[in-house]
């Protein structure tokens, strides 16, 4: 096991030194950067998959809440044939192709129409007796709400858009791992990084919050990129349970490792216990929102001290740049700036 020299010039094991002065370890340095620009890189993925989950947990609630019955028309005569109702569709929409024209047993329900063009769906209303356009089949909640599972589902670009999903899911569980590994301060001071000290300066305070809510909400966060990435790429999770307990036709039980990935999904989504549990999978659904901002105020603190330091020496004499040599190469480490107060 290699050795590091402590400040008093003794020899300290390498668990012995990221137990008392991790921040001086080369490897908690190497995975501080990992996770900075890790967040960095993923901020914006973070921000949209963080709102639109939380909205997405009363998705059914929702649903039910902004959709309607079935529109009726007042109508007389006799209802124009599915041929003559594909036809006004194509004239009220000549750059979508029509797929679907549905029927009604009612003769004075509005028809639903199917639309699509360039893999873009559409789906429209029709008066049965004229033709007419009467609008979106779903009220504009309801279409918000499945363009908000889209953006959370497929990023809105369909299979390619879930393929990304997945890589990004993969990220964030790397921003877990690598934040937990960064989050230990040390014997000396891990009690403070688990509380926020309110009396600090604003910097400290921003500092706190992104340290001890990360650590307070781990489990959750890395529970939520573990199954988002399950929900994309499935099969190599049922491959390992095929292994670990693999499949008898004579069978009657489901085996445990199927239900351990059906309570994976509902995990993720706070399908189990009720509305508390919805309640509660909203508001904290909303934190990687808050980790994302604390970070990004950090790194912006970060940019704008190198900024000013740049600043400042161009506009020093050279004689005084002479006797400070050092004026923009300190010892300070990336989190140190980041950090510092």
């Amino acid at each position: 096991m290699p050795y590091l020299g402590n400040s008093n010039g003794e020899k300290m094991s390498f668990l012995g030194q990221w137990w008392r002065q991790p921040q001086k370890v080369w490897l908690r340095r190497a995975l501080f950067q990992v996770h900075l620009w890790t967040g960095v890189g993923t901020g914006i993925y973070i921000l949209l998959i963080s709102i639109s989950g939380s909205v997405l947990v009363f998705r059914i609630e929702l649903h039910k809440k902004f959709a309607r019955g079935p529109v009726m028309v007042a109508g007389s005569g006799t209802p124009l044939t599915q041929d003559e109702l594909k036809a006004a569709a194509q004239r009220a929409f000549p750059d979508y192709q029509v797929d679907q024209v549905w029927k009604n047993k009612n003769p004075n329900q509005a028809i639903e129409v199917w639309m699509e063009r360039n893999g873009k769906h559409k789906q429209r209303i029709l008066d049965p007796y004229t033709g007419a356009d009467l609008g979106p089949s779903e009220p504009a909640g309801v279409r918000l709400i499945l363009w908000l599972a889209d953006l959370h589902d497929n990023l809105l670009y369909r299979e390619t858009g879930r393929f990304i999903n997945g890589f990004g899911a993969v990220f964030l569980t790397l921003l877990c791992l690598t934040g937990a590994v960064i989050w230990w301060p040390g014997i000396a001071s891990w009690r403070r990084s688990l509380t926020i000290d309110l009396r600090a300066n604003w910097k400290r305070i921003n500092w706190g919050m992104h340290n001890a809510i990360g650590f307070w909400i781990f489990a959750l966060i890395f529970l939520w990129a573990l199954s988002g990435i399950y929900l994309v790429w499935p099969d190599p999770f049922a491959a390992v349970v095929d292994y670990l307990e693999p499949y008898n036709e004579f069978q009657r039980d489901a085996r445990a490792g199927d239900e351990v990935l059906r309570w994976v999904a509902r995990l993720h989504f706070g399908r189990f216990a009720g509305w508390p549990v919805k309640t509660l999978w909203t508001v904290l659904g909303l934190v990687p929102l808050v980790l994302f901002v604390t970070g990004a105020v950090m790194w912006w603190n970060r940019v704008l001290r190198r900024s000013t330091a740049t600043q400042t020496a161009q506009s020093l004499p050279e004689s005084v740049m002479a006797r400070a040599p050092m004026f923009l190469e300190t010892a300070e480490t990336d989190e140190q700036r980041i950090t510092r107060i």
